[in-house]
């Protein structure tokens, strides 16, 4: 996977406030000065020091706070953004602010399974054992966003790649949570999502998934359930409709080869498992996907007015 589009913004936050960012915006956040709070809508909170990042790979909405006691009404982070020009916003005025670099991404591939199998958040410390890299590439991406220069963009995307992709092995290497990413630790689970990945139209059942992994049909049923989240043939169902979605999106191919590229028999065939899966007809799923207006990855908030 590879990021498609970043872009950056400093804030600049002085005494106590509290910042919402509604999403749907994968978000990146990088602690230059100060303390703040980040707080999901789940109510999962995380403490946040200097040289810390934070990256919300899902676009879940969340709160940011100058501490944990503060329960003023949040300040929108969009209302901020449409009143600073430039690449600085700040709110309130005072001593000692807290610094942030925040950041959107998108991925080239939005389709991709790894996006569905995110964490909501990966909260890497400055101070983490495994992350060794996290001081030398974040102190690049603030300096490359405080003094930008020609082809900053395109350093800024780069950087945002490694430093987005290093939190994600973060995240494998110190959470236990199941999901595609953390499957790919397995190699028995890891061939058999290669397999589907390479040939969707393959008549896939869990025996055959099985023996591509090399395990017997129970063993490799219940492993795969407990790394990637769900059964066999359920990610297997997902996979077809995420590759139709992405498929319909583009007016060169027909609803009939779209079914026999991903594994269906007949238009009719792929037509009831896109209902089942969507609640509208791929026909109606084209339609309305084609009237939609462009949006920017990257608006919002972190378009400078």
């Amino acid at each position: 996977m590879r990021l498609d589009s970043a872009m950056y913004r400093s804030l600049r936050l002085y005494g106590e406030w509290r910042l919402r960012f509604d999403g749907p915006l994968r978000g990146v956040h990088v602690v230059v000065a100060g303390r703040p709070q980040l707080e999901l809508d789940d109510g999962t909170s995380y403490g946040l020091g200097p040289g810390d990042l934070v990256v919300l790979p899902r676009a879940d909405a969340h709160t940011m706070s100058s501490s944990p006691t503060v329960r003023r009404t949040p300040y929108s982070s969009r209302s901020l953004a449409a009143e600073s020009g430039g690449f600085e916003a700040v709110l309130g005025e005072g001593k000692d602010p807290v610094r942030i670099v925040c950041g959107v991404f998108s991925f080239a591939d939005e389709s991709h399974p790894a996006v569905t199998g995110f964490p909501a958040c990966i909260h890497v410390p400055a101070n983490a054992q495994k992350a060794p890299w996290l001081a030398g590439l974040t102190q690049a991406l603030i300096a490359e966003a405080f003094e930008p220069g020609p082809g900053s963009e395109v350093v800024m995307a780069r950087l945002s790649d490694a430093l987005i992709t290093r939190g994600l092995r973060y995240h494998l290497e110190t959470a236990e949570e199941p999901g595609w990413l953390h499957a790919l630790r397995d190699p028995a689970i890891s061939r058999a999502l290669a397999a589907v990945h390479t040939d969707l139209g393959r008549t896939w059942t869990v025996a055959r998934l099985a023996e591509v992994a090399g395990l017997s049909r129970t063993g490799f049923a219940v492993r795969f359930v407990d790394l990637v989240g769900q059964s066999p043939m359920q990610y297997v169902f997902g996979c077809r409709m995420r590759r139709a979605e992405a498929l319909l999106r583009d007016d060169r191919l027909t609803v009939a080869a779209i079914a026999s590229q991903i594994g269906y028999g007949s238009e009719s065939a792929l037509s009831a498992a896109f209902v089942r899966h969507s609640g509208t007809t791929p026909g109606n799923f084209r339609r309305q996907t084609r009237d939609l207006p462009g949006r920017s990855a990257t608006g919002s908030f972190l378009q400078p007015k």
